[in-house]
């Protein structure tokens, strides 16, 4: 379990033993609002709306209370969630990096296809990424970054019959991200940007042939009733969503109040989704397929494993166009920063000029 030390704090304490021996007054009487991920996801519906509107005020000893919506429910397609952080539009804001990646292209690389195909890999990618993750999100977004969980992986749902990524070329592909979508293209699909709440219409009126998500997240939405054949390759990587706090309210609070939420949000609530995912996109298959499925009814989806050829074809395209070419739309410093990190897990550098 990662645990955030604070100045003060016992090295490797809980959240839960920080607060048994933290008192009332120890904790800042506020009351947070805070703007989830997507509302009909299960990160917000399991974890993220439990730990804001009752882990950490229970933690608190009631004296943190929290207002809490989805940017969603806001009429917001999830890019804008920083911007409105930064302003101060409210306290903790969380959503896909990928949607802020016009803002902040490093952040790009915090999800890129295929480095990582099982859930604990992709958490060590993330806790390499974290202290750039932070400084991009201070310089940014005047924001404090508190956790980062992980949709599980994102595969590609298909109207019709494939085979492989080899039939995806000429295709319409709807990716889930902008390196994803420029993955897509360098497969030799076309790669298209629809919000995530006008896939099933696209998919069923053909605007695409096939589109990237989480397996849950497609069987939540109901993509399967207007496709057939799901080809289980992590091609839109995880899908990491950001928590950050406003900088200003961040720093406004105590020392205690500030270890109590840090500690508390990493092992009540990105442990706890992280370790979710390890075994989601098993079961999710077995619903989306013909399997045992306890949350709802089979999708008969026809699931397409990967071949060694699609692996190597795709990381081929992932090193030779996709990775460049976020490198020359990102500064310097990150990009080095990337590959003495994640490059490093990875065996892959990306040249600058």
């Amino acid at each position: 379990m990662i645990r955030i030390v604070k100045p003060g704090l016992i090295a490797g304490i809980s959240a839960v033993a920080f607060a048994a021996v933290a008192t009332a007054d120890d904790i800042d009487e506020v009351t947070l609002s805070v703007v989830g991920s997507w509302s009909n996801l299960p990160l917000y519906q399991e974890y993220e709306s439990q730990y804001w509107t009752e882990t950490l005020p229970e933690l608190s000893g009631g004296n943190i209370s929290v207002e809490m919506t989805t940017f969603d429910q806001l009429g917001s397609d999830g890019s804008d969630v920083y911007r409105m952080l930064s302003d101060g539009v409210y306290d903790v804001g969380m959503t896909v990096a990928d949607y802020t990646v016009s803002d902040a292209p490093e952040l790009e690389a915090l999800d890129v296809p295929l480095i990582a195909l099982e859930a604990d890999f992709a958490r060590e990618t993330v806790e390499a990424a974290r202290d750039w993750v932070a400084d991009s999100m201070r310089e940014r977004f005047d924001s404090h970054l508190l956790a980062i969980a992980p949709y599980p992986p994102q595969i590609v749902f298909c109207r019709d019959e494939v085979a492989g990524l080899a039939d995806l070329e000429d295709r319409r592909v709807r990716g889930s991200g902008r390196m994803t979508t420029q993955f897509l293209e360098a497969l030799g699909a076309e790669g298209v940007n629809i919000g995530f709440g006008e896939v099933p219409g696209a998919l069923e009126r053909g605007v695409i042939d096939c589109a990237i998500t989480g397996a849950g997240s497609g069987y939540n939405a109901g993509w399967w009733e207007s496709t057939t054949h799901l080809l289980v390759l992590p091609l839109g990587g995880w899908d990491p969503v950001v928590t950050a706090m406003n900088l200003e309210r961040w720093e406004s609070l105590s020392q205690d109040t500030q270890a109590l939420i840090q500690d508390s949000i990493i092992a009540e609530f990105e442990d706890a989704a992280w370790e979710d995912a390890m075994g989601a996109l098993e079961r999710d298959l077995a619903c989306l397929s013909d399997g045992e499925c306890e949350i709802g009814e089979n999708a008969g989806m026809t699931i397409v494993e990967a071949t060694d050829e699609d692996m190597q074809f795709a990381v081929e395209a992932l090193t030779d166009r996709v990775l460049p070419d976020w490198a020359g739309r990102t500064d310097a410093e990150y990009v080095e920063r990337w590959n003495d990190t994640v490059g490093e897990l990875v065996d892959i550098r990306v040249e600058t000029d």
